[in-house]
């Protein structure tokens, strides 16, 4: 556990904290003032019924493994009968979301009860009813957990603009599009409040990796403020209102958080920054400062993608207030060693840090037989040398699995196509994400109940994402959260590809062949993903709260039939969930755990999803994004498809 700053050891942060407090309770009470709040229509209706909502059709179709596809992406605009909600005294109901299945088309042995979009605000409005306005945070969250629920709401906050044309018809009327302009401006409320809200002071001494969780987490929101912008306040700069207070009154109130989320967004990139290290294998990112050198995947893999994302999606920062830290390594290309200089958009350093922690991991031996990527690197006999032969290679690995270290990088890869216009990029993450669904069992066009008979398969069974703690019900905190990081990173690898540049100049376009691929591409993992996402929301209980344990619907104490116990690798430490053991190699200050036989999931006598930390705020947020995957991937992009071919 990372320890806390006191009032004795850091005071002036502390006080300049206290500033900032103030701040939100200003803002809030401006934002609670003047926005309506009222959403009590998401909630669902009877969740003690076996479906939430309606039931309604899914079109499933078996894919192959991925190809050139038919013809690029184009979303169909939406008819009568492609509405997901109609208003009825006051609640939204749920209509048949997109056109139903072509007729012949194999079904698989279940199906969703209810669109993924309605679903999709359903479960992030059972997450939202854990959010305490007061506290400006999610009340059982622990710091990282929080920046990347904060991640996921933005997320949804874009899906949800994005899809407004299946939300609200053209013809609606006023009072429609006000409704749901209000549910918008009620979440987007909650995300500014976790701003205000969020422990800042907490996070600048935390693990590398907890730093860049922030740095994503108010890009994301950034996105979308310039989404939900450019969308629905396209001529907001020449309605000629009057702006003699410098202040544009006719755009969009979100963006006057820009500023604020961009510098935070900056203040924690330059801190994490520090954990770039050329002294030990050669390069990469430490962990954790305060254990033994520790090289792991997702810090690495998270350096990169925040970097990427720094130098697309970062608009820049002149704030100079104070905690903007000095680069003291100065050995990533590009760092900057000043501490109150403004900040540019488009920064060609990012964009260096970026293919440097590339090239590192890349070159690295992080990844098994699989194809996957384990956790990490010690350095063996570290410390214990005699000053002439002193060991710095990263030679002992950790050979254990996790779904969020297969996640992250596929958004930098994205990222760094679009800033190169290196098609390498992309290919390398297709073949990761192959390399995930083979490794939960799933045979491409397979039925489901043929596929792999409840064996593990590296990182799942029956093609269901699965964590080794699944099994055992010993997920801690930080292993909840780990699929739906997965999923998060799945759908923004997978949105369609731009035809003409962002940025001329300075980003890259794909030409149509290459838009045509990654779209067939993305289609093709339409399948596994509606798998998924009918595997998660079997779980959710009477009261709308999903499980960890995607293999075991809600209520029951047996998993699927011949469900075997994971085959963790020798060499494999578990210290997400177990803890970091005390050992010479590891330095961990408490004794780690061992997995408890007597939760052996053959021998349960209860709701297998009840048993450890049960269902939590982490795993609502898996929910939320296997079903935005499912929305954005699946359904929004698949159905797309199968009306062009037509």
């Amino acid at each position: 556990m990372t320890p806390r700053l006191s009032l004795d050891q850091h005071p002036r942060r502390l006080r300049y904290d206290d500033y900032l407090r103030l701040q939100m309770v200003a803002a809030v009470l401006c934002l609670l003032l003047c926005v309506p709040v009222n959403a009590s229509f998401l909630r669902p209706t009877d969740v003690s019924k076996p479906s939430l909502l309606p039931r309604c059709q899914h079109s499933f179709g078996h894919h192959e493994r991925p190809n050139v596809g038919h013809g690029p992406t184009s979303q169909h605009a939406p008819s009568q009968g492609d509405r997901v909600f109609e208003q009825d005294a006051g609640y939204l109901h749920p209509q048949r979301p997109l056109p139903s299945r072509p007729s012949g088309a194999e079904e698989e042995d279940t199906a969703l009860p209810l669109s993924s979009l309605s679903a999709l605000i359903s479960t992030l409005d059972v997450m939202q009813s854990q959010f305490a306005i007061w506290q400006g945070s999610w009340i059982e969250s622990i710091d990282w957990t929080a920046a990347v629920l904060g991640t996921y709401l933005a997320g949804v906050l874009s899906t949800v603009s994005a899809s407004l044309d299946f939300v609200v018809p053209p013809q609606a009327s006023g009072d429609e599009a006000h409704l749901q302009e209000n549910v918008i401006n009620k979440l987007f409320t909650q995300l500014t409040t976790f701003y205000f809200g969020q422990n800042s002071v907490a996070l600048r001494m935390e693990a590398y990796d907890d730093m860049l969780w922030v740095v994503l987490g108010w890009l994301e929101a950034i996105k979308f403020i310039n989404l939900h912008s450019s969308l629905h306040y396209p001529d907001a700069s020449s309605t000629g209102l009057p702006t003699s207070s410098g202040y544009n009154w006719t755009m969009w109130y979100g963006n006057q958080f820009i500023p604020a989320y961009a510098h935070r967004a900056r203040i924690f990139y330059d801190l994490a920054s520090q954990g770039w290290d050329t002294s030990l294998c050669d390069g990469g990112m430490i962990w954790n400062p305060r254990l033994l050198p520790y090289k792991n995947a997702i810090t690495n893999e998270l350096f990169l993608t925040a970097s990427i994302s720094m130098y697309l999606y970062f608009p820049g920062d002149d704030n100079s207030s104070p905690f903007v830290p000095l680069h003291t390594g100065g050995e990533v290309p590009g760092a900057s060693t000043a501490n109150s200089a403004p900040a540019k958009p488009y920064d060609p350093k990012y964009l260096a840090s970026a293919l440097e922690t590339y090239k590192w991991l890349s070159t690295s031996n992080m990844t098994n037989e699989q194809g996957l990527y384990v956790d990490g690197f010690h350095i063996s006999n570290f410390g214990t040398g005699n000053g002439t032969n002193v060991n710095t290679r990263c030679d002992e690995r950790n050979e254990m699995v996790y779904t969020y270290n297969q996640g992250v990088l596929l958004s930098g890869l994205r990222g760094l196509w679009e800033s190169t216009g290196a098609r390498s990029y992309l290919d390398e993450g297709y073949m990761l994400i192959e390399s995930v669904i083979n490794a939960t069992g799933w045979t491409w066009g397979a039925p489901v109940r043929n596929r792999n008979n409840g064996y593990w398969s590296g990182l799942g069974r029956e093609g269901v994402l699965e964590e080794a703690c699944d099994y055992w019900g010993s997920c801690s905190q930080d292993g909840q959260t780990f699929k739906g990081i997965f999923f998060h990173h799945l759908t923004l690898y997978c949105v369609p590809l731009p035809s003409v540049p962002e940025r001329i100049g300075v980003t890259f376009s794909a030409d149509a062949e290459l838009v045509q691929l990654h779209d067939e591409n993305c289609n093709s993992y339409s399948d596994w993903i509606a798998h998924n996402a009918q595997a998660a929301y079997s779980t959710v209980n009477s009261d709308g709260k999903f499980g960890m344990w995607w293999g075991s619907p809600a209520g029951s104490s047996r998993p699927i039939p011949h469900t075997k116990k994971p085959d963790e690798p020798d060499g494999a430490v578990d210290y997400r969930n177990l803890g970091v053991p005390t050992d010479s190699t590891w330095g961990g200050r408490e004794a780690s755990r061992k997995q408890d036989e007597d939760e052996d999931a053959s021998s349960s006598g209860r709701d297998l999803n009840d048993r450890g930390r049960g269902r939590t705020v982490e795993t609502q947020g898996g929910g939320i994004s296997v079903l935005r995957a499912m929305w954005e991937i699946a359904d929004l992009r698949g159905n797309a498809a199968k009306h062009r071919r037509r």
